[in-house]
C-alpha cells in the first residue's frame, strides 16, 4: 500500500492564462471563461498552433528586478507566484526566518525558450556565435535560483524534473524536509513556460490537438491545450491554510498500466471518510478516461464534485499538478468542501495523488 506525508499550507499562489490573482480568477471561472488563445508559429515550416499563454502584463512587476531582467519566461512565472505564495501567508520573511526556509521547484521542460534559442545559434551560425547570455538559463535549477537568491532564502534550493504530476512530487519532497526538520517552511513551486519547438514535439507525440481547436471532455479526446503558468504553495509547521498529504508516486510503463498504478497510488487514502471534491487532472487526452474509472471503482457509488482546473488553465505539464492543489485549497475556502482528493497521470509514467482538507480550528 503506498505511504504519504503530511504537512500544512499556510499561503499559495499561481500564474495562469486567466490572471495571477485568486480572487479575480475565480469571477472569471465562475463566468465561464476560458483561456484566449494565442497562436504560435513555427517559423521553419509555418505550421502553426493555438496555445493559452500567459499575456507578459502579468508578470512585469518581477520582470523588473534585477536578477531577472534577462531572465526566461519560466522564471519570471515561478517568480511571481512564489512571492504570491509567500504574501499570502502573512509570515514576516525576517533573517531567522529565510534562514529556515527551504525552496523546491519542479518543472518538466524547463527553459525551453532559451534553449532552442541557444542550440539554434550553434547548429545554423557555429559554436562562437552561441550567446553566453543564454546559457545560464538553458540548465533546469535556472529559475528555482534566481528565485531564492531573489527572496533571499538562505535554506536548501532543490529542482526535481518530471512529467506533469512534478508538482506533488515537489510537493512531497517539500513535506518530507519538514517532517525531516530540515526547515521550518518550504516554498513549493513549479511552473511551464512554451515555444514553439515544444509544440512541434507534443503534436509529434499525438498528445494535443492536430488541426483543430481542443475540446475539453470530448469523446474521442482531441488533445489537450498546452498552456503556460506557474503555482505555488508554502509549507509551513503551523500553516493554517489548508492540510494536505501526499501520497507517494508510482511509476506504469505503458498506457494499460497507469489505472493499476493510480489505484496502488489511490489506496493509502481508502480508510477515510469519503471526499466531498474531486480536482481532477483531466486535460483532454488518453488521461481522463483513466482518471475517471480509476475514482469512479475507488469511491463508486460515493456523490461528490468535480471540478477540472484545466479546462480552465489549460495543460501546463511543469506546474498542473501544483494548480490543481492551488485551487482545491481554494475551493475549500470558497464552498463547503471538507476534504478534496487531487488525482494527477503524467504523459511520461508517473501516477500521483494528494489530500487536501481544510486546516483544524
Amino acid at each position: 500500500m503506498s505511504a504519504f506525508v503530511s504537512a500544512r499550507i499556510s499561503g499559495i499562489g499561481c500564474v495562469t492564462p486567466l490572471g495571477c490573482d485568486l480572487d479575480e480568477i475565480w469571477k472569471r471561472i465562475a463566468a465561464g471563461e476560458r483561456p484566449a488563445l494565442s497562436e504560435v508559429v513555427n517559423p521553419e515550416t509555418g505550421r502553426k498552433f493555438q496555445a493559452a499563454l500567459v499575456p507578459p502584463t502579468l508578470v512585469a512587476h518581477v520582470a523588473r528586478e534585477p536578477r531577472l531582467r534577462r531572465s526566461s519566461a519560466i522564471s519570471l512565472f515561478a517568480a511571481a507566484a512564489g512571492k504570491a505564495a509567500l504574501a499570502d501567508s502573512g509570515i514576516e520573511f525576517t533573517s531567522e526566518v529565510k534562514a529556515r526556509t527551504a525552496v523546491v521547484f519542479g518543472v518538466s521542460d524547463g527553459g525551453v525558450q532559451y534553449t532552442r534559442r541557444f542550440y539554434e545559434q550553434i547548429v545554423k551560425q557555429g559554436a562562437n556565435a552561441a550567446s553566453p547570455l543564454l546559457f545560464p538559463e538553458t540548465v533546469y535549477n535556472a529559475p528555482a535560483s534566481h528565485l531564492a537568491a531573489m527572496l533571499g532564502v538562505d535554506g536548501a534550493t532543490y529542482t526535481l524534473v518530471g512529467d506533469g504530476t512534478v508538482g506533488l512530487q515537489a510537493l512531497e519532497f517539500g513535506a518530507q524536509l519538514l517532517a525531516m526538520g530540515d526547515a521550518d517552511h518550504v516554498l513549493v513551486v513549479a511552473a511551464e513556460e512554451l515555444d514553439w519547438i515544444l509544440l512541434e514535439a507534443h503534436r509529434a507525440w499525438r498528445l494535443i490537438a492536430r488541426d483543430r481547436p481542443a475540446v475539453p471532455h470530448s469523446q474521442p479526446p482531441t488533445g489537450a491545450l498546452l498552456a503556460e503558468g506557474a503555482a505555488a504553495v508554502l509549507l509551513s509547521r503551523d500553516g493554517k491554510r489548508a492540510t494536505v498529504d501526499v501520497a507517494a508516486g508510482m511509476s506504469f510503463c505503458s498506457r494499460e498500466e497507469a489505472a493499476r498504478a493510480l489505484g496502488d497510488v489511490l489506496k493509502c487514502f481508502a480508510d477515510r471518510e469519503p471526499p466531498s471534491l474531486s480536482v481532477d487532472g483531466a486535460n483532454g487526452t488518453w488521461v481522463d478516461k483513466v482518471i475517471a474509472g480509476v475514482m469512479d471503482a475507488h469511491f463508486r457509488p460515493l456523490q461528490f464534485s468535480v471540478a477540472f482546473p484545466k479546462d480552465h488553465f489549460g495543460e501546463a505539464p511543469g506546474c498542473g499538478a501544483l494548480q490543481q492543489i492551488v485551487f482545491a485549497v481554494a475551493m475549500l475556502e470558497r464552498f463547503p468542501f471538507d476534504c478534496a482528493v487531487v488525482p494527477a497521470l503524467g504523459w511520461n509514467q508517473q501516477a500521483a495523488a494528494a489530500w487536501v482538507a481544510r486546516a483544524p480550528a
